[in-house]
């Protein structure tokens, strides 16, 4: 059974890039994607449009050529969680969470028991045929699923502690936008009020022993991340990445 490489990374410190993907329902942009060498890839059902169907055809693909399909699913639910994961995601992203309650309440979703409470609903296809009993399947999942936690609100960041206490917990992806809107700075990434939070749940996140991340809609911020400490770097998105350099193209030839 598959090993989640982009977790088995971040446990031994090393950087892991990802990418936003929320519109192109193409497996070949998964191939791209993982071909240009980013590690992960956050399919975003709160955001984009994505069906069942496409979820689990992207999941598919992108376990098979490199790219760790992790799903940010739209509301701390177990029907959108579960069933995420039974499309394939090796990860789940839980935004706009500001209670350790439902957040404890939403990692046993995504664990087999006697961990969690997930259902059994797996197939010898989630597993490449490979012989496997159920017991050693739920064991192998509950140790591989990711689970990454959004901090992008000013309740959330005040809760920081309780809810790095909660167990289960593997990565922390800051959501800047939401995060800076939060604090009164909207889009103002580089502001002293939203750097100073940024380093108080990165010092957390370290105390907690979990892996700061976010996300970056470009690649000054997302060095800027690197630079203070994360490892679990997203930097644009497929859209964006598809328009930016087309006008370059188009820009140069004019």
């Amino acid at each position: 059974m598959k090993i989640n490489q982009v977790k088995k990374a971040l446990r031994e410190g090393r950087v892991q890039l990802g990418t936003g993907f929320a519109q192109l329902r193409s497996q070949d942009v998964v191939r791209i994607l993982a071909s240009a060498g980013f590690d992960w890839a956050f399919l975003d059902t709160e955001h984009g449009g994505f069906d069942q169907e496409t979820l689990q055809d992207l999941c598919r693909i992108a376990v098979k050529v490199g790219l760790s399909p992790i799903v940010r699913v739209a509301d701390l639910q177990y029907a959108l969680i579960a069933r995420a994961l039974d499309c394939g995601a090796e990860g789940v992203i839980f935004p706009r969470v500001e209670d350790p309650e439902l957040l404890e309440k939403a990692v046993s979703w995504t664990k087999y028991p006697p961990v969690g409470i997930r259902g059994m609903g797996l197939t010898p296809l989630h597993v490449d045929f490979e012989p496997a009993s159920i017991p050693q399947i739920m064991e192998h999942m509950n140790r591989e699923t990711m689970v990454v936690l959004q901090i992008e609100t000013v309740k959330a960041f005040e809760a920081r502690e309780e809810l790095l206490s909660v167990a289960g917990v593997d990565t922390v992806m800051i959501g800047p936008v939401d995060l800076s809107i939060s604090l009164g700075v909207p889009g103002e990434f580089e502001h002293p009020k939203m750097l100073a939070t940024v380093e108080k749940i990165v010092e957390s996140c370290l105390a907690h022993g979990v892996v700061p991340g976010a996300q970056a809609r470009n690649v000054p911020l997302a060095q800027r991340w690197k630079e203070m400490g994360m490892l679990f770097v997203g930097c644009g998105s497929e859209t964006g990445m598809l328009y930016e350099r087309a006008k370059e193209i188009t820009g140069q030839l004019r």
